[in-house]
Protein backbone atom coordinates (compact mmCIF):
# COMPACT_ATOMS: atom_id res chain seq x y z
CA UNK A 1 0.00 0.00 0.00
CA UNK A 2 1.01 3.53 -0.76
CA UNK A 3 0.63 5.32 3.09
CA UNK A 4 1.06 9.37 3.14
CA UNK A 5 2.31 10.01 6.90
CA UNK A 6 2.31 14.00 7.21
CA UNK A 7 3.40 15.23 10.69
CA UNK A 8 2.86 18.73 11.24
CA UNK A 9 6.32 20.17 12.61
CA UNK A 10 8.28 18.43 9.84
CA UNK A 11 5.87 19.48 6.90
CA UNK A 12 5.42 22.96 8.19
CA UNK A 13 9.23 23.36 9.41
CA UNK A 14 8.24 24.11 13.26
CA UNK A 15 11.20 24.26 14.92
CA UNK A 16 9.93 23.93 18.40
CA UNK A 17 7.90 20.77 17.68
CA UNK A 18 10.61 19.65 15.34
CA UNK A 19 12.55 16.94 17.76
CA UNK A 20 8.92 15.14 18.82
CA UNK A 21 8.00 15.62 14.91
CA UNK A 22 10.37 14.29 13.85
CA UNK A 23 11.16 11.30 16.25
CA UNK A 24 7.35 10.16 16.15
CA UNK A 25 7.70 10.49 12.15
CA UNK A 26 10.03 8.08 11.92
CA UNK A 27 9.03 5.61 14.13
CA UNK A 28 5.97 5.08 12.14
CA UNK A 29 7.90 5.68 8.43
CA UNK A 30 10.36 2.70 9.46
CA UNK A 31 7.55 0.48 11.04
CA UNK A 32 5.02 0.90 8.15
CA UNK A 33 8.32 0.26 5.82
CA UNK A 34 8.64 -2.66 7.65
CA UNK A 35 5.53 -4.21 6.90
CA UNK A 36 6.15 -3.88 3.34
CA UNK A 37 4.18 -0.42 2.62
CA UNK A 38 5.51 2.66 0.42
CA UNK A 39 5.28 5.77 2.51
CA UNK A 40 5.40 9.50 1.51
CA UNK A 41 5.89 12.14 3.69
CA UNK A 42 5.71 16.42 3.42
CA UNK A 43 8.93 18.00 4.31
CA UNK A 44 10.62 21.61 4.26
CA UNK A 45 13.51 19.66 4.19
CA UNK A 46 14.17 17.16 7.55
CA UNK A 47 14.56 13.27 6.58
CA UNK A 48 13.62 10.59 8.50
CA UNK A 49 15.43 7.77 7.55
CA UNK A 50 12.63 5.47 5.84
CA UNK A 51 10.05 6.20 3.50
CA UNK A 52 9.96 9.16 0.59
CA UNK A 53 10.47 12.86 1.25
CA UNK A 54 8.28 15.21 -0.43
CA UNK A 55 9.22 18.55 -0.66
CA UNK A 56 6.83 20.98 0.10
CA UNK A 57 5.74 24.96 0.76
CA UNK A 58 2.44 24.19 2.07
CA UNK A 59 1.47 21.53 4.62
CA UNK A 60 -2.25 21.70 3.60
CA UNK A 61 -1.94 21.80 0.34
CA UNK A 62 0.93 18.65 0.23
CA UNK A 63 -2.07 16.58 2.24
CA UNK A 64 -4.46 17.25 -0.66
CA UNK A 65 -1.99 16.27 -3.24
CA UNK A 66 -0.62 13.34 -1.64
CA UNK A 67 -3.52 11.75 -0.68
CA UNK A 68 -4.82 11.70 -3.77
CA UNK A 69 -2.12 9.43 -4.42
CA UNK A 70 -2.20 6.97 -1.28
CA UNK A 71 -4.25 4.30 -0.54
CA UNK A 72 -3.94 5.46 2.89
CA UNK A 73 -3.26 8.38 5.09
CA UNK A 74 -2.73 9.59 8.85
CA UNK A 75 -2.03 12.87 9.82
CA UNK A 76 -0.06 14.11 12.92
CA UNK A 77 -0.60 17.78 13.93
CA UNK A 78 -1.51 20.42 16.45
CA UNK A 79 -5.49 19.42 17.97
CA UNK A 80 -7.23 22.72 16.80
CA UNK A 81 -5.97 21.74 12.99
CA UNK A 82 -6.38 18.14 13.06
CA UNK A 83 -9.84 17.76 12.00
CA UNK A 84 -9.67 20.37 9.17
CA UNK A 85 -6.09 18.48 8.01
CA UNK A 86 -7.80 14.61 8.31
CA UNK A 87 -11.40 15.87 6.38
CA UNK A 88 -9.01 16.59 3.63
CA UNK A 89 -7.54 13.13 3.87
CA UNK A 90 -10.65 11.86 4.60
CA UNK A 91 -12.31 12.98 0.89
CA UNK A 92 -9.46 11.67 -0.91
CA UNK A 93 -8.34 7.98 0.50
CA UNK A 94 -8.71 5.77 3.79
CA UNK A 95 -8.66 7.76 7.07
CA UNK A 96 -5.89 5.90 9.67
CA UNK A 97 -6.73 7.81 12.32
CA UNK A 98 -9.75 9.40 14.11
CA UNK A 99 -12.82 10.78 12.47
CA UNK A 100 -12.97 14.27 12.49
CA UNK A 101 -15.84 14.37 14.81
CA UNK A 102 -14.09 13.07 17.34
CA UNK A 103 -10.96 15.16 16.48
CA UNK A 104 -13.28 17.91 16.94
CA UNK A 105 -14.69 17.50 20.03
CA UNK A 106 -10.98 15.73 22.03
CA UNK A 107 -10.21 19.01 20.82
CA UNK A 108 -12.53 21.29 22.72
CA UNK A 109 -10.99 20.31 26.41
CA UNK A 110 -13.80 22.41 27.41
CA UNK A 111 -16.44 19.59 25.97
CA UNK A 112 -14.23 16.51 26.02
CA UNK A 113 -14.26 17.43 29.93
CA UNK A 114 -18.31 17.14 29.78
CA UNK A 115 -19.08 14.80 27.84
CA UNK A 116 -16.90 12.66 29.87
CA UNK A 117 -18.29 13.53 33.14
CA UNK A 118 -21.73 12.93 31.51
CA UNK A 119 -20.47 9.41 30.77
CA UNK A 120 -19.31 9.26 34.08
CA UNK A 121 -15.62 9.07 33.56
CA UNK A 122 -13.44 10.84 36.77
CA UNK A 123 -12.32 14.11 35.24
CA UNK A 124 -11.46 17.30 37.73
CA UNK A 125 -13.66 20.18 38.02
CA UNK A 126 -13.74 22.38 35.30
CA UNK A 127 -13.98 25.69 34.95
CA UNK A 128 -15.28 27.51 31.53
CA UNK A 129 -14.83 31.06 32.54
CA UNK A 130 -15.03 33.68 35.06
CA UNK A 131 -12.86 33.87 38.80
CA UNK A 132 -11.58 30.69 39.73
CA UNK A 133 -10.17 30.32 43.69
CA UNK A 134 -7.94 27.13 44.81
CA UNK A 135 -5.52 25.08 43.16
CA UNK A 136 -5.96 25.28 39.62
CA UNK A 137 -4.40 24.11 36.36
CA UNK A 138 -4.71 26.93 33.72
CA UNK A 139 -4.52 25.72 30.40
CA UNK A 140 -5.90 26.73 26.55
CA UNK A 141 -9.22 25.50 25.66
CA UNK A 142 -7.55 24.45 22.40
CA UNK A 143 -4.30 23.15 22.06
CA UNK A 144 -1.70 20.20 22.58
CA UNK A 145 1.53 19.06 24.26
CA UNK A 146 2.31 21.22 27.84
CA UNK A 147 2.65 24.53 26.01
CA UNK A 148 0.64 27.34 27.70
CA UNK A 149 -0.07 25.02 30.78
CA UNK A 150 0.48 26.80 34.16
CA UNK A 151 -0.55 26.18 37.90
CA UNK A 152 -2.50 29.32 39.54
CA UNK A 153 -4.41 29.80 43.10
CA UNK A 154 -7.24 32.57 42.00
CA UNK A 155 -7.65 34.76 39.14
CA UNK A 156 -10.14 35.50 36.40
CA UNK A 157 -9.45 33.46 33.35
CA UNK A 158 -8.71 34.80 30.02
CA UNK A 159 -10.94 34.23 26.97
CA UNK A 160 -9.84 31.20 25.21
CA UNK A 161 -8.68 29.34 28.95
CA UNK A 162 -9.99 26.80 31.33
CA UNK A 163 -9.61 25.89 34.51
CA UNK A 164 -8.82 22.68 36.25
CA UNK A 165 -8.42 21.49 39.70
CA UNK A 166 -5.23 20.21 40.32
CA UNK A 167 -5.03 16.50 41.17
CA UNK A 168 -2.52 15.09 43.33
CA UNK A 169 -0.85 12.25 41.82
CA UNK A 170 1.09 9.99 39.47
CA UNK A 171 1.13 11.45 35.80
CA UNK A 172 0.52 8.52 33.51
CA UNK A 173 -0.99 8.00 29.71
CA UNK A 174 -2.60 5.27 28.35
CA UNK A 175 -1.58 4.13 24.44
CA UNK A 176 -4.36 2.13 22.34
CA UNK A 177 -5.62 1.13 19.03
CA UNK A 178 -9.28 0.94 18.10
CA UNK A 179 -11.40 -0.14 15.70
CA UNK A 180 -13.94 -3.12 15.78
CA UNK A 181 -12.43 -4.03 19.09
CA UNK A 182 -9.78 -1.93 21.49
CA UNK A 183 -6.34 -2.72 22.34
CA UNK A 184 -4.62 -1.57 25.50
CA UNK A 185 -1.10 -1.24 24.29
CA UNK A 186 0.33 -0.18 27.25
CA UNK A 187 0.00 2.23 30.37
CA UNK A 188 2.77 5.20 30.45
CA UNK A 189 4.34 6.78 33.07
CA UNK A 190 5.20 10.91 31.79
CA UNK A 191 7.63 12.67 33.10
CA UNK A 192 6.26 15.67 34.15
CA UNK A 193 8.08 18.72 35.81
CA UNK A 194 5.49 20.91 38.37
CA UNK A 195 6.39 24.22 39.45
CA UNK A 196 4.46 27.18 38.25
CA UNK A 197 4.70 26.17 34.87
CA UNK A 198 3.70 22.48 34.09
CA UNK A 199 6.01 20.99 31.68
CA UNK A 200 6.16 17.68 29.81
CA UNK A 201 10.05 16.41 30.12
CA UNK A 202 9.36 12.72 28.61
CA UNK A 203 8.33 9.52 29.27
CA UNK A 204 9.00 5.37 30.85
CA UNK A 205 7.00 2.88 28.44
CA UNK A 206 5.60 0.41 30.12
CA UNK A 207 5.05 1.75 33.56
CA UNK A 208 3.38 -1.28 36.06
CA UNK A 209 1.30 -0.67 39.47
CA UNK A 210 -1.49 -2.32 40.93
CA UNK A 211 -3.68 -0.53 39.81
CA UNK A 212 -3.20 -1.03 35.87
CA UNK A 213 -6.34 -2.32 35.03
CA UNK A 214 -8.68 0.36 36.80
CA UNK A 215 -6.46 2.66 35.02
CA UNK A 216 -6.78 0.95 31.16
CA UNK A 217 -10.76 0.51 31.76
CA UNK A 218 -10.89 4.23 32.24
CA UNK A 219 -8.63 4.48 29.22
CA UNK A 220 -10.95 2.62 26.98
CA UNK A 221 -14.37 3.91 28.06
CA UNK A 222 -12.90 7.99 27.16
CA UNK A 223 -11.69 6.39 23.86
CA UNK A 224 -15.39 5.18 23.21
CA UNK A 225 -17.76 7.59 24.47
CA UNK A 226 -15.63 9.99 21.93
CA UNK A 227 -15.31 8.17 19.42
CA UNK A 228 -11.69 7.45 18.88
CA UNK A 229 -10.35 5.36 16.26
CA UNK A 230 -7.06 3.94 15.44
CA UNK A 231 -4.16 4.97 18.04
CA UNK A 232 -4.59 7.15 20.63
CA UNK A 233 -3.64 8.27 23.83
CA UNK A 234 -5.30 9.22 27.01
CA UNK A 235 -3.73 11.29 29.74
CA UNK A 236 -4.25 10.22 33.48
CA UNK A 237 -3.76 11.41 37.03
CA UNK A 238 -3.99 8.53 39.24
CA UNK A 239 -5.03 10.02 42.40
CA UNK A 240 -7.76 8.32 44.85
CA UNK A 241 -9.33 7.28 40.97
CA UNK A 242 -7.80 8.02 37.43
CA UNK A 243 -8.53 11.33 36.14
CA UNK A 244 -9.08 11.76 32.73
CA UNK A 245 -7.12 15.44 32.27
CA UNK A 246 -6.35 15.38 28.36
CA UNK A 247 -7.18 13.60 25.15
CA UNK A 248 -4.97 12.99 22.37
CA UNK A 249 -7.37 11.73 19.07
CA UNK A 250 -3.55 10.66 17.63
CA UNK A 251 -0.07 9.48 17.98
CA UNK A 252 1.94 10.65 20.52
CA UNK A 253 5.60 11.00 21.77
CA UNK A 254 4.87 7.39 23.60
CA UNK A 255 4.78 5.65 19.96
CA UNK A 256 8.34 6.42 20.41
CA UNK A 257 9.00 4.18 23.59
CA UNK A 258 6.11 1.94 22.51
CA UNK A 259 7.71 0.83 19.02
CA UNK A 260 11.14 -0.44 21.27
CA UNK A 261 9.27 -2.41 23.73
CA UNK A 262 6.01 -3.47 21.17
CA UNK A 263 5.91 -7.19 20.26
CA UNK A 264 4.50 -5.94 16.83
CA UNK A 265 4.57 -3.50 14.16
CA UNK A 266 2.90 -0.26 15.40
CA UNK A 267 1.75 0.01 11.59
CA UNK A 268 0.03 -3.30 11.18
CA UNK A 269 -2.12 -2.36 14.68
CA UNK A 270 -2.95 0.87 13.07
CA UNK A 271 -4.03 -0.96 9.77
CA UNK A 272 -5.69 -3.37 11.16
CA UNK A 273 -7.81 -1.14 13.41
CA UNK A 274 -9.10 -0.02 10.13
CA UNK A 275 -9.19 -2.53 7.94
CA UNK A 276 -9.39 -6.21 9.72
CA UNK A 277 -9.31 -7.71 13.37
CA UNK A 278 -7.29 -6.24 15.99
CA UNK A 279 -5.57 -9.39 18.18
CA UNK A 280 -6.70 -9.53 21.42
CA UNK A 281 -3.25 -8.59 23.23
CA UNK A 282 0.30 -8.14 22.05
CA UNK A 283 3.45 -8.97 23.99
CA UNK A 284 5.55 -6.05 25.65
CA UNK A 285 9.49 -6.75 26.20
CA UNK A 286 11.57 -4.76 28.20
CA UNK A 287 11.19 -0.80 28.94
CA UNK A 288 12.50 2.02 27.55
CA UNK A 289 12.82 5.70 28.71
CA UNK A 290 13.04 8.70 26.54
CA UNK A 291 13.85 12.21 27.74
CA UNK A 292 12.18 15.52 25.37
CA UNK A 293 15.44 16.97 25.08
CA UNK A 294 17.26 14.16 23.80
CA UNK A 295 14.69 12.95 20.95
CA UNK A 296 17.46 14.07 18.22
CA UNK A 297 19.31 10.61 18.37
CA UNK A 298 16.25 8.52 18.08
Amino acid sequence: MRILIAEYAVGSGIPEFMLEGKAMLGTLARSFVTCGHEVFYPTTGVRVDAGKAVITESFEKSITKLSKKSDAGLVIAPDDLLSDLTTIVEENTVNLGCPPNSIRLCADKLECTRALFQGKVPVPETIGKGKYDGDYVIKPRYGCASEGIHRSKSGILREGFIATSFIQGEHLSVSLVTGKTQLPLTVNRQLIEVNEKISYKGGVVPYFCERNMEIIETAKKTAQLLGCRGYSGVDIVLGDKPYVVDVNPRPTTSIIGISRVLGAEIADLILRSRFGELPENVRINGSFTFKKDELSGL
